[in-house]
Protein backbone atom coordinates (compact mmCIF):
# COMPACT_ATOMS: atom_id res chain seq x y z
CA UNK A 1 0.00 0.00 0.00
CA UNK A 2 0.99 3.50 -1.11
CA UNK A 3 2.46 5.70 1.77
CA UNK A 4 -0.65 8.72 1.58
CA UNK A 5 0.28 12.13 0.53
CA UNK A 6 0.50 14.33 3.93
CA UNK A 7 0.54 18.20 4.08
CA UNK A 8 1.33 19.89 7.03
CA UNK A 9 -0.19 23.07 8.09
CA UNK A 10 1.94 24.70 11.15
CA UNK A 11 -0.61 27.92 12.92
CA UNK A 12 1.21 30.31 13.48
CA UNK A 13 -0.49 33.46 13.83
CA UNK A 14 -1.41 33.56 17.88
CA UNK A 15 -0.28 36.97 19.72
CA UNK A 16 1.38 35.66 22.32
CA UNK A 17 0.05 38.30 24.88
CA UNK A 18 1.13 36.37 27.47
CA UNK A 19 4.33 36.73 26.84
CA UNK A 20 4.75 40.01 26.19
CA UNK A 21 7.57 42.03 25.97
CA UNK A 22 9.17 39.35 24.09
CA UNK A 23 6.09 39.31 21.48
CA UNK A 24 5.88 42.89 21.40
CA UNK A 25 8.31 43.15 18.31
CA UNK A 26 7.38 39.39 16.79
CA UNK A 27 5.61 36.65 16.73
CA UNK A 28 5.06 34.41 19.41
CA UNK A 29 6.58 31.39 16.95
CA UNK A 30 9.35 33.45 16.37
CA UNK A 31 10.59 33.65 20.39
CA UNK A 32 13.79 32.92 20.90
CA UNK A 33 14.57 29.56 23.05
CA UNK A 34 17.44 27.66 23.93
CA UNK A 35 20.09 30.00 22.84
CA UNK A 36 20.05 29.29 18.74
CA UNK A 37 16.34 27.93 17.94
CA UNK A 38 13.20 29.67 17.88
CA UNK A 39 9.92 27.97 19.26
CA UNK A 40 8.79 27.04 15.31
CA UNK A 41 11.69 25.10 15.12
CA UNK A 42 10.51 22.26 17.59
CA UNK A 43 7.44 21.63 15.24
CA UNK A 44 8.96 21.81 12.07
CA UNK A 45 12.01 19.94 13.50
CA UNK A 46 9.55 17.14 13.73
CA UNK A 47 7.44 17.24 10.85
CA UNK A 48 11.03 17.60 9.20
CA UNK A 49 12.20 14.57 10.61
CA UNK A 50 8.82 12.26 10.43
CA UNK A 51 9.55 12.87 6.64
CA UNK A 52 7.06 14.98 6.11
CA UNK A 53 8.75 17.50 3.49
CA UNK A 54 5.40 19.64 2.56
CA UNK A 55 4.99 22.36 4.89
CA UNK A 56 2.70 25.96 5.13
CA UNK A 57 3.01 28.01 7.97
CA UNK A 58 0.16 30.01 8.53
CA UNK A 59 1.13 33.85 9.79
CA UNK A 60 -0.51 36.52 10.79
CA UNK A 61 0.89 38.94 13.51
CA UNK A 62 4.14 40.93 13.80
CA UNK A 63 5.47 38.29 10.99
CA UNK A 64 8.35 39.85 9.88
CA UNK A 65 10.66 38.35 12.20
CA UNK A 66 8.99 34.79 11.57
CA UNK A 67 9.27 34.76 7.97
CA UNK A 68 12.85 35.83 7.69
CA UNK A 69 13.55 32.97 10.32
CA UNK A 70 11.72 30.51 7.66
CA UNK A 71 12.99 31.81 4.67
CA UNK A 72 16.43 32.00 5.98
CA UNK A 73 17.04 29.04 8.34
CA UNK A 74 14.36 26.08 6.40
CA UNK A 75 15.46 25.98 2.91
CA UNK A 76 14.01 23.13 1.15
CA UNK A 77 15.68 21.14 -1.92
CA UNK A 78 12.82 21.18 -4.11
CA UNK A 79 14.23 18.24 -6.18
CA UNK A 80 11.33 16.09 -4.75
CA UNK A 81 9.03 18.86 -4.19
CA UNK A 82 10.18 19.67 -0.91
CA UNK A 83 9.16 23.41 0.71
CA UNK A 84 8.66 25.15 3.73
CA UNK A 85 6.49 28.11 3.02
CA UNK A 86 5.50 31.31 5.08
CA UNK A 87 1.65 32.00 4.07
CA UNK A 88 0.53 35.60 5.79
CA UNK A 89 -3.44 36.26 6.14
CA UNK A 90 -4.30 36.50 2.27
CA UNK A 91 -7.88 38.03 2.74
CA UNK A 92 -9.19 35.70 0.48
CA UNK A 93 -12.52 34.92 1.40
CA UNK A 94 -13.32 39.28 1.81
CA UNK A 95 -11.57 42.04 3.89
CA UNK A 96 -10.73 40.83 7.00
CA UNK A 97 -8.16 38.61 8.87
CA UNK A 98 -8.04 35.25 10.86
CA UNK A 99 -10.69 34.93 12.81
CA UNK A 100 -9.43 31.89 14.54
CA UNK A 101 -7.02 28.56 13.69
CA UNK A 102 -10.06 27.10 12.05
CA UNK A 103 -10.88 30.60 9.98
CA UNK A 104 -6.97 30.52 9.15
CA UNK A 105 -7.06 26.77 7.51
CA UNK A 106 -10.65 28.00 5.90
CA UNK A 107 -9.23 31.06 4.16
CA UNK A 108 -6.18 28.62 2.98
CA UNK A 109 -7.89 25.86 1.90
CA UNK A 110 -6.21 27.32 -2.39
CA UNK A 111 -3.05 25.42 -0.38
CA UNK A 112 -5.18 22.19 0.46
CA UNK A 113 -6.54 22.21 -3.35
CA UNK A 114 -3.33 22.86 -4.96
CA UNK A 115 -1.63 19.81 -2.93
CA UNK A 116 -4.48 17.17 -3.01
CA UNK A 117 -3.76 15.46 -0.27
CA UNK A 118 -5.14 12.59 1.97
CA UNK A 119 -3.78 13.34 5.01
CA UNK A 120 -3.10 16.92 6.69
CA UNK A 121 -1.21 17.02 9.82
CA UNK A 122 -1.84 20.56 11.76
CA UNK A 123 0.34 21.39 14.22
CA UNK A 124 0.55 24.66 16.82
CA UNK A 125 4.09 26.30 16.74
CA UNK A 126 4.78 27.39 19.72
CA UNK A 127 5.11 24.34 21.80
CA UNK A 128 8.72 22.45 23.09
CA UNK A 129 8.55 18.28 22.75
CA UNK A 130 9.73 15.97 20.33
CA UNK A 131 7.14 13.79 18.24
CA UNK A 132 7.35 10.95 15.44
CA UNK A 133 4.46 12.29 13.48
CA UNK A 134 4.30 9.25 11.07
CA UNK A 135 3.62 7.25 13.88
CA UNK A 136 0.75 9.26 14.77
CA UNK A 137 -0.61 9.25 10.80
CA UNK A 138 -0.22 5.42 10.86
CA UNK A 139 -2.35 5.19 13.55
CA UNK A 140 -4.99 7.37 12.05
CA UNK A 141 -5.24 5.34 9.41
CA UNK A 142 -5.59 2.40 11.35
CA UNK A 143 -8.05 3.80 13.43
CA UNK A 144 -10.95 4.23 10.72
CA UNK A 145 -11.43 8.17 11.87
CA UNK A 146 -11.66 11.00 9.85
CA UNK A 147 -9.74 12.67 13.15
CA UNK A 148 -7.29 12.09 15.35
CA UNK A 149 -5.68 14.58 18.45
CA UNK A 150 -2.79 14.04 19.83
CA UNK A 151 -2.87 13.82 23.55
CA UNK A 152 -0.56 13.77 26.84
CA UNK A 153 -1.64 12.26 29.92
CA UNK A 154 -1.12 14.89 32.53
CA UNK A 155 -2.22 15.07 36.36
CA UNK A 156 -5.97 14.53 36.98
CA UNK A 157 -5.35 18.06 39.58
CA UNK A 158 -4.16 19.96 36.39
CA UNK A 159 -7.43 18.93 34.09
CA UNK A 160 -8.69 22.44 34.59
CA UNK A 161 -5.79 24.06 32.60
CA UNK A 162 -6.45 22.03 29.56
CA UNK A 163 -8.52 20.49 26.97
CA UNK A 164 -9.54 17.23 28.59
CA UNK A 165 -10.23 13.91 26.39
CA UNK A 166 -12.58 11.49 27.69
CA UNK A 167 -13.00 8.32 25.49
CA UNK A 168 -15.08 5.85 25.12
CA UNK A 169 -14.62 2.41 27.60
CA UNK A 170 -12.08 0.06 25.86
CA UNK A 171 -11.30 2.28 22.67
CA UNK A 172 -9.42 5.29 21.35
CA UNK A 173 -12.59 6.72 20.33
CA UNK A 174 -13.00 10.35 22.00
CA UNK A 175 -16.46 10.03 23.80
CA UNK A 176 -16.19 13.42 25.22
CA UNK A 177 -13.85 16.80 24.57
CA UNK A 178 -14.22 18.67 27.57
CA UNK A 179 -12.64 22.08 27.93
CA UNK A 180 -11.00 22.69 31.18
CA UNK A 181 -13.20 20.52 33.29
CA UNK A 182 -13.01 20.77 37.32
CA UNK A 183 -14.14 17.12 38.05
CA UNK A 184 -13.22 14.99 35.23
CA UNK A 185 -13.06 11.17 35.23
CA UNK A 186 -9.01 9.83 35.04
CA UNK A 187 -8.19 6.81 32.98
CA UNK A 188 -8.93 2.95 33.30
CA UNK A 189 -5.40 2.24 33.53
CA UNK A 190 -4.42 5.01 35.26
CA UNK A 191 -6.72 6.72 37.63
CA UNK A 192 -5.26 9.75 38.71
CA UNK A 193 -4.10 11.28 34.95
CA UNK A 194 -6.65 12.45 32.33
CA UNK A 195 -5.34 12.82 28.46
CA UNK A 196 -4.85 16.34 27.50
CA UNK A 197 -5.24 17.71 23.97
CA UNK A 198 -1.33 18.77 22.42
CA UNK A 199 -3.31 21.20 20.16
CA UNK A 200 -1.76 18.75 17.16
CA UNK A 201 -4.26 16.96 14.90
CA UNK A 202 -4.12 14.78 11.48
CA UNK A 203 -7.27 14.80 9.29
CA UNK A 204 -8.20 13.05 6.04
CA UNK A 205 -8.06 16.10 4.15
CA UNK A 206 -11.72 15.52 2.32
CA UNK A 207 -13.29 16.00 6.15
CA UNK A 208 -11.36 18.57 7.10
CA UNK A 209 -11.96 20.77 3.91
CA UNK A 210 -15.66 20.16 4.82
CA UNK A 211 -15.39 20.78 8.80
CA UNK A 212 -13.61 24.06 8.21
CA UNK A 213 -15.98 25.52 5.57
CA UNK A 214 -19.36 24.43 7.55
CA UNK A 215 -17.62 26.27 10.16
CA UNK A 216 -17.48 29.13 8.58
CA UNK A 217 -20.67 29.74 8.03
CA UNK A 218 -21.45 29.64 11.95
CA UNK A 219 -22.19 32.69 13.18
CA UNK A 220 -22.03 31.30 16.79
CA UNK A 221 -18.51 29.56 16.50
CA UNK A 222 -15.15 30.96 17.02
CA UNK A 223 -13.81 29.58 14.29
CA UNK A 224 -11.19 27.65 16.25
CA UNK A 225 -9.71 23.96 15.90
CA UNK A 226 -9.56 22.89 19.37
CA UNK A 227 -12.81 24.81 20.53
CA UNK A 228 -15.03 24.14 17.34
CA UNK A 229 -13.75 21.75 14.85
CA UNK A 230 -12.51 18.92 16.87
CA UNK A 231 -15.87 19.13 19.25
CA UNK A 232 -17.50 18.67 15.97
CA UNK A 233 -15.63 15.75 15.31
CA UNK A 234 -16.46 14.47 18.58
CA UNK A 235 -20.66 14.94 18.45
CA UNK A 236 -20.47 13.25 15.21
CA UNK A 237 -18.68 10.14 16.92
CA UNK A 238 -15.87 10.40 14.10
CA UNK A 239 -12.36 11.47 16.28
CA UNK A 240 -10.01 8.98 17.84
CA UNK A 241 -7.43 9.97 20.57
CA UNK A 242 -3.78 9.29 19.80
CA UNK A 243 -1.81 8.77 23.10
CA UNK A 244 1.63 10.40 23.27
CA UNK A 245 3.02 8.04 25.03
CA UNK A 246 2.75 5.08 22.62
CA UNK A 247 5.49 7.56 20.19
CA UNK A 248 9.10 6.57 20.40
CA UNK A 249 11.33 8.97 19.01
CA UNK A 250 14.65 7.42 17.97
CA UNK A 251 17.01 8.47 20.33
CA UNK A 252 15.35 9.58 23.57
CA UNK A 253 15.91 9.28 26.94
CA UNK A 254 14.24 7.81 30.08
CA UNK A 255 14.33 11.53 31.45
CA UNK A 256 12.68 13.14 28.05
CA UNK A 257 10.61 10.42 26.55
CA UNK A 258 7.28 12.81 26.67
CA UNK A 259 8.52 15.99 27.50
CA UNK A 260 5.85 18.49 26.23
CA UNK A 261 5.48 22.13 27.16
CA UNK A 262 3.17 25.08 26.32
CA UNK A 263 5.36 27.77 26.92
CA UNK A 264 2.34 30.18 26.55
CA UNK A 265 3.36 31.80 30.03
CA UNK A 266 6.69 33.76 30.89
CA UNK A 267 7.38 31.41 33.92
CA UNK A 268 6.35 28.22 31.96
CA UNK A 269 8.87 29.78 28.88
CA UNK A 270 11.54 30.39 31.57
CA UNK A 271 10.83 26.71 33.37
CA UNK A 272 11.37 25.36 29.79
CA UNK A 273 14.30 27.30 29.56
CA UNK A 274 15.76 26.09 32.46
CA UNK A 275 15.00 22.01 31.63
CA UNK A 276 17.99 22.07 29.54
CA UNK A 277 20.63 23.00 31.36
CA UNK A 278 20.96 20.35 34.34
CA UNK A 279 23.63 17.62 34.11
CA UNK A 280 20.83 14.91 33.02
CA UNK A 281 18.26 17.54 31.29
CA UNK A 282 14.48 17.44 31.26
CA UNK A 283 14.64 18.18 27.52
CA UNK A 284 17.68 16.50 26.01
CA UNK A 285 19.11 18.58 22.86
CA UNK A 286 21.98 16.53 22.16
CA UNK A 287 19.84 13.94 20.70
CA UNK A 288 21.60 13.44 17.60
CA UNK A 289 18.88 10.84 16.01
CA UNK A 290 16.11 13.51 16.26
CA UNK A 291 18.03 16.73 16.51
CA UNK A 292 16.07 20.53 16.59
CA UNK A 293 16.78 21.93 13.65
CA UNK A 294 18.35 25.89 13.90
CA UNK A 295 19.84 28.37 11.83
CA UNK A 296 23.50 28.16 11.09
CA UNK A 297 24.76 31.49 11.91
CA UNK A 298 28.82 32.33 10.66
CA UNK A 299 29.52 32.91 14.55
CA UNK A 300 32.92 32.06 15.68
CA UNK A 301 33.11 29.15 19.01
CA UNK A 302 32.25 30.59 22.28
CA UNK A 303 35.18 32.03 24.54
CA UNK A 304 36.77 32.22 28.17
CA UNK A 305 38.59 34.91 28.98
CA UNK A 306 41.01 34.64 32.06
CA UNK A 307 40.59 38.53 32.76
CA UNK A 308 43.38 40.77 35.12
CA UNK A 309 43.53 40.39 38.83
CA UNK A 310 42.80 36.84 39.19
CA UNK A 311 39.26 36.94 37.86
CA UNK A 312 38.32 33.50 35.28
CA UNK A 313 35.71 33.37 32.84
CA UNK A 314 33.66 30.47 33.05
CA UNK A 315 30.32 28.65 33.00
CA UNK A 316 28.66 26.31 35.06
CA UNK A 317 25.51 24.24 34.58
CA UNK A 318 24.68 26.45 31.34
CA UNK A 319 24.32 26.43 27.63
CA UNK A 320 26.40 29.00 26.06
CA UNK A 321 26.07 29.81 22.34
CA UNK A 322 28.98 31.03 19.79
CA UNK A 323 30.42 34.03 19.56
CA UNK A 324 29.90 34.46 22.79
CA UNK A 325 33.08 35.67 25.38
CA UNK A 326 32.75 35.24 29.20
CA UNK A 327 35.75 37.81 30.38
CA UNK A 328 36.44 37.35 33.33
CA UNK A 329 32.40 36.45 34.45
CA UNK A 330 30.76 33.73 36.34
CA UNK A 331 27.76 31.77 34.23
CA UNK A 332 25.67 29.63 36.14
CA UNK A 333 22.64 27.55 35.44
CA UNK A 334 21.58 30.10 31.81
CA UNK A 335 20.84 29.66 28.71
CA UNK A 336 23.35 32.56 26.82
CA UNK A 337 22.67 32.71 23.07
CA UNK A 338 24.85 33.98 20.49
CA UNK A 339 27.24 36.72 20.19
CA UNK A 340 26.21 37.94 24.11
CA UNK A 341 29.66 39.90 26.10
CA UNK A 342 29.76 39.31 29.77
CA UNK A 343 32.73 41.41 31.27
CA UNK A 344 34.81 40.99 34.50
CA UNK A 345 33.17 40.27 37.80
CA UNK A 346 29.56 40.38 36.04
CA UNK A 347 27.48 37.46 37.42
CA UNK A 348 24.66 35.52 35.74
CA UNK A 349 22.60 33.41 37.66
CA UNK A 350 19.40 31.58 36.67
CA UNK A 351 18.92 33.56 33.56
CA UNK A 352 18.12 33.71 30.03
CA UNK A 353 20.54 36.01 27.67
CA UNK A 354 19.47 36.56 23.76
CA UNK A 355 21.46 37.57 20.95
CA UNK A 356 23.61 40.31 21.63
CA UNK A 357 23.14 40.87 25.12
CA UNK A 358 26.12 42.73 26.42
CA UNK A 359 26.44 42.96 30.38
CA UNK A 360 29.25 45.02 32.12
CA UNK A 361 31.49 44.92 34.79
CA UNK A 362 30.67 44.10 38.55
CA UNK A 363 26.62 43.60 37.05
CA UNK A 364 24.83 41.12 38.14
CA UNK A 365 21.73 39.18 36.66
CA UNK A 366 20.07 36.58 38.52
CA UNK A 367 16.54 35.33 37.84
CA UNK A 368 15.66 37.26 34.39
CA UNK A 369 14.85 37.18 30.88
CA UNK A 370 17.08 39.20 28.70
CA UNK A 371 15.73 40.47 25.88
CA UNK A 372 18.13 40.86 22.11
CA UNK A 373 20.74 43.51 22.49
CA UNK A 374 20.13 45.28 25.94
CA UNK A 375 22.66 46.72 27.89
CA UNK A 376 23.22 45.51 31.45
CA UNK A 377 25.68 48.61 32.72
CA UNK A 378 28.83 48.54 34.88
CA UNK A 379 27.33 47.94 38.53
CA UNK A 380 23.73 47.41 37.32
CA UNK A 381 21.51 44.98 39.26
CA UNK A 382 18.77 43.00 37.32
CA UNK A 383 16.26 40.52 39.17
CA UNK A 384 17.84 41.35 42.74
CA UNK A 385 15.17 43.52 43.85
CA UNK A 386 11.82 42.97 42.53
CA UNK A 387 10.28 46.24 43.29
CA UNK A 388 13.45 48.56 42.23
CA UNK A 389 13.20 46.01 38.64
CA UNK A 390 9.01 47.00 38.65
CA UNK A 391 9.64 50.38 39.52
CA UNK A 392 12.09 50.78 36.70
CA UNK A 393 9.21 49.67 34.46
CA UNK A 394 10.32 46.33 33.69
CA UNK A 395 7.68 43.06 34.11
CA UNK A 396 8.46 40.83 37.20
CA UNK A 397 6.25 37.43 37.09
CA UNK A 398 4.59 36.11 40.54
CA UNK A 399 7.15 33.85 40.62
CA UNK A 400 9.78 36.93 40.72
CA UNK A 401 10.89 36.13 37.19
CA UNK A 402 12.33 40.44 35.96
CA UNK A 403 11.63 40.33 31.97
CA UNK A 404 13.64 43.28 29.84
CA UNK A 405 12.16 43.84 26.32
CA UNK A 406 13.85 44.86 23.85
CA UNK A 407 15.33 48.75 23.39
CA UNK A 408 14.25 49.04 27.38
CA UNK A 409 17.31 50.63 29.16
CA UNK A 410 18.77 49.77 32.49
CA UNK A 411 20.11 52.51 34.85
CA UNK A 412 23.09 51.26 36.97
Amino acid sequence: MAAPNVLAIVLAGGEGKRLMPLTADRAKPAVPFGGTYRLIDFALSNLVNAGYRKIVVLTQYKSHSLDRHISQSWRMSNLFGSYIASVPAQQRVGQRWYLGSADAIYQSLNLVSDERPDIVVVVGADHVYRMDFSQMVDAHVASGSPCSVAAIRQPIGLADQFGVIQTEAGSNRIAEFLEKPKDPRGLADSPHEVLASMGNYVFDADALVDAVTRDAEKTDSKHDMGGDIVPDFVDRGLASVYDFKDNEVPGATDRDRAYWRDVGTMDSYFEAQMDLISVLPVFNLYNYEWPIIAAQDFYPPAKFVHGWQGTYGHAVNSIVSGGTVVSGALVEKSVVSPNVRLDSWAHVSESVLMDGVKVGRHAVVQRAIIDKFVEVPDDARVGVDPEEDRARGFLVTDSGITVVGKGQTIAR
